[in-house]
């Protein structure tokens, strides 16, 4: 394979940018299996009116863009490199298509500013029961809310940064960051690191297992013994209490 990528490579440099039609078709077959496991695996994370075939066709554009940017210097396997952009690509499109309803968004907003005005009074992290007060509505309701915003994910952080940090941080295809870019991912990821630090327990194992092993909802209530309805309330609050966290990190 990795004789198959340095001809590809050698070809497109010595004609140009003229590469071989047959071998970049054989490429693209060959790791379109990669492309639709990704693609699925992103699709149960995010509401059913996101179709399958619209992240697969946002997938295939990244294994294009790691075909032609791979470089076997990099000391890296072009599967590892190649998954990188193929995510990176269907991130992008999934922030294209702004899919979170606008009720939904601003319900996640009042929630984030109760939360926020009860950590300033209180000098603590609020319960349920507080943050349902604060929003003068009953708890079932608050719940109701929670759930509602299933759909939220990290994704939507950079909604919330007023310097448009968190692209840089969640675009996963960037092409090399300047030193000042750096710094700003870095801070970034530091803010992250220490508002997940603050979450429950329990929210940071939810958090965890979603974003960094990558388990679904389904599978995670089959680790945790719980209902898949509790672990998306679980993850629903952990990601606006994230969101809230973060917002009041950069307002200062």
């Amino acid at each position: 394979m990795k004789a198959e990528i340095n001809r590809y490579q050698q070809g497109y440099e010595i004609e140009q940018g003229k590469v071989d039609p047959k071998l970049r078709e054989e490429l693209v077959v060959k790791y379109a299996p990669l492309v639709r496991y990704i693609a699925g695996r992103m699709a149960v994370r995010v509401p059913p009116n996101v179709s399958r075939e619209e992240l697969t066709s946002a997938g295939i554009v990244g294994l294009l863009d790691a075909l032609d940017k791979f470089d076997s210097e990099m000391g890296i396997k072009f599967q590892t490199y190649a998954e990188h952009r193929i995510r990176g690509a269907i991130l992008d499109e999934l922030r294209k298509m702004d899919w979170i309803p606008r009720s939904v968004r601003k319900d996640i907003h009042r929630i984030e500013d109760a939360m926020l005005s009860l950590n300033s009074r209180l000098s603590r992290e609020p319960d349920d029961a507080e943050v349902a007060q604060e929003l003068d509505i009953d708890i079932d309701t608050y719940y109701k809310m929670v759930s509602r915003a299933q759909g939220v994910s990290l994704l939507s952080l950079d909604k919330i940064m007023p310097d448009g940090s968190a692209p840089a941080f969640t675009k996963q295809a960037s092409d090399g960051p300047s030193p000042f870019d750096a710094l700003k991912v870095k801070e970034l990821k530091n803010a992250i690191s220490q508002v997940l630090s603050e979450l429950s327990g329990k929210e940071q194992l939810v958090v965890a297992l979603y974003y960094y092993e990558e388990l679904t909802l389904k599978e995670i209530a089959r680790v945790l013994s719980l209902t898949e309805s509790r672990i998306s309330q679980i993850h629903s609050k952990a990601i606006i209490r994230l969101r809230s966290k973060l917002r009041s990190y950069y307002e200062g």
